[in-house]
């Protein structure tokens, strides 16, 4: 079982510079294509109601019913780009997306300059104890730097799952002293939080420099840390084709992660998230 951690699907094209496809680049039918020609065998959308897609949740779940068994749905639930970002009511907003599209999980964007307080705010904790009762697996893009306060919210609601995008914002140019590594570090001794190991096109000093060797400290150090029940693939697909192939994403770390041992292999390629994918949900 492959199953890819984070990738997108919008009807329109949301990025710029202009493509002179953008009615098709970003549909669901390319990540499937992608996903069959690599023996991909499900994939967890993370939904971004980003430019010229604000029913970016419902042209997903629409997704999920016409191609049954491949696609889970991680809906965006005020997210960095939406007026509602941090503001009163996101327990309920949660709660009603968890039920309107059956969610197993939802993703959360904070903005760059975000301080991190909401988290620990009244409106926050309880958008995170909604998330705990609706036993939800919470998708987050943060930057390392607030790392500290994951730790807390991680250590209130331990049965959360805490998925943090992208190798948690570790950067290899800064190098493996860097701040922000040393925070992943320091958040791996919570159970509950997760890393997906995709964007190395973000973590590599240059986007396109495939099998991207300067990540490998990176990536070793989040194996030895977190383990493979607590890293999973991901492609970011299709803002991957920017800097890299489909291919290049998944062989990134099959072929040349040759540090990881072929069990543990296969639990960061799929096996791990397909089994924590299962345990959580709304019945």
């Amino acid at each position: 079982m492959i199953i890819d951690s984070h990738c997108h699907a919008w009807h329109t094209w949301p990025y710029q510079p202009p493509v002179p496809d953008p009615a098709t680049r970003g549909i669901v039918e390319q990540l499937l294509f992608e996903m069959d020609q690599h023996g991909v065998d499900q994939a967890v959308v993370v939904c971004a109601r980003i430019d010229h897609n604000p029913d970016n949740n419902d042209y997903v779940a629409e997704c999920l019913r016409r191609y049954p068994g491949r696609l889970y749905q991680f809906a965006d639930v005020d997210c960095s780009w939406t007026e509602t970002y941090h503001t009163p009511g996101a327990a309920e907003r949660l709660a009603q997306a968890v039920y309107t599209y059956r969610l197993k999980g939802f993703t959360h964007y904070v903005r760059a300059g975000d301080d991190g307080s909401w988290f620990l705010s009244d409106d926050g904790l309880a958008f995170f104890r909604t998330a705990a009762e609706l036993n939800q697996i919470v998708s987050l893009a943060l930057p390392a730097r607030l790392q500290p306060v994951l730790r807390q919210i991680a250590a209130r609601f331990p049965s959360v799952p805490f998925l943090c995008h992208h190798m948690a914002g570790a950067r290899a140019a800064e190098g493996p002293d860097s701040p922000a590594l040393a925070e992943i570090r320091a958040s791996a001794a919570l159970p509950n939080i997760h890393i997906k190991l995709s964007g190395f096109h973000y973590v590599a000093p240059v986007a396109w420099e495939y099998p991207y060797r300067e990540c490998e400290f990176v990536v070793r150090t989040l194996y030895e840390l977190y383990g493979p029940e607590r890293l999973h693939w991901g492609s970011d697909y299709p803002v991957l084709r920017r800097a890299a192939t489909y291919r290049q994403a998944l062989e990134a770390v099959r072929t040349h992660c040759t540090f990881i041992p072929p069990s543990d292999m296969a639990r960061i390629l799929g096996d791990s998230l397909y089994d924590l994918l299962q345990r959580h949900g709304v019945s």
